[in-house]
């Protein structure tokens, strides 16, 4: 008998991910700055190129705006009440923004207004990681990484608060909370890396009581990446390239 096809409604979620080794970014479709910045929680202060954020502490020698950790919480809350669009990079401390040169400033409002880059946007002082750029849907999401770990941590962390999530709701689980959840390492996130770089569909379903799989699909290169998820029955017809199991 032929394997029955699974409908849209059985994946949990979808993440659309193109890796651009190059220039250091990646696009995203279906990843949220909520679940970007739950995984950076670490992270000292966020320098803030484009936002509406009206509680933010005001930099003088740059001119811009910032959030330090502990009000990140408050910062996500307003931007669920009100969605805009966000351009922001991490930094470690304030008086490291006093040290950015003319040009350095000049770099990061051409980011902010065209959403690409002069040079790759890593600054000595700042010592960022990353930098995020989405619209007020998120429909299409791009952010530069300093280091390729940091992509494969983001998206293992991602699936996982999915499963987490998907677990408190489960009675099943509610029952036997001793039971260790599955989860997507960033070592089997790093095996796909050559695949990442054409674009490809990451579809999570539960493949029983207790485990769970990542349907990995490789997308033709015309696809637009903000349609990719308006049009998932279209390419969840194509069988998946590969399946991890959790």
């Amino acid at each position: 008998m032929a394997k029955k096809e699974k409908e849209i409604e059985e994946y949990i979620t979808h993440l659309y991910v193109h890796v651009n080794e190059i220039e250091h970014f990646v696009l995203f479709s279906g990843i949220s700055v909520q679940q970007f910045i739950r995984h950076f929680s670490d992270l000292s202060a966020l320098l803030l190129l484009k936002h509406r954020y009206e509680e933010a502490s005001f930099n003088i020698h740059t001119q811009l705006e910032f959030v330090v950790n502990d009000e990140f919480n408050r910062f996500l809350k307003d931007f669920t009440e009100r969605s805009t669009a966000l351009c922001f990079l991490d930094f470690t401390d304030e008086r490291k923004l006093n040290m950015l040169s003319p040009q350095e400033q000049a770099e990061l409002l051409y980011i902010a207004h065209k959403k690409e880059t002069l040079r790759l946007p890593f600054y000595h002082h700042l010592q960022n990681r990353f930098v995020y750029l989405t619209d007020e849907s998120q429909e299409i999401t791009k952010i530069y990484f300093r280091d390729t770990e940091d992509f494969n941590h983001l998206v293992a962390s991602v699936f996982n608060q999915y499963i987490n999530e998907k677990a408190k709701t489960t009675a099943f689980w509610r029952k036997k909370n001793n039971i260790i959840l599955p989860e997507l390492t960033t070592e089997k996130v790093e095996t796909y890396a050559d695949y990442y770089e054409d674009g490809v569909l990451m579809s999570l379903f539960k493949m029983g009581k207790t485990n769970y799989g990542i349907e990995i699909r490789s997308l033709p290169e015309n696809i637009f990446p903000d349609e990719v998820l308006g049009d998932l029955k279209l390419h969840l017809e194509k069988s998946a390239d590969f399946i991890i199991e959790l």
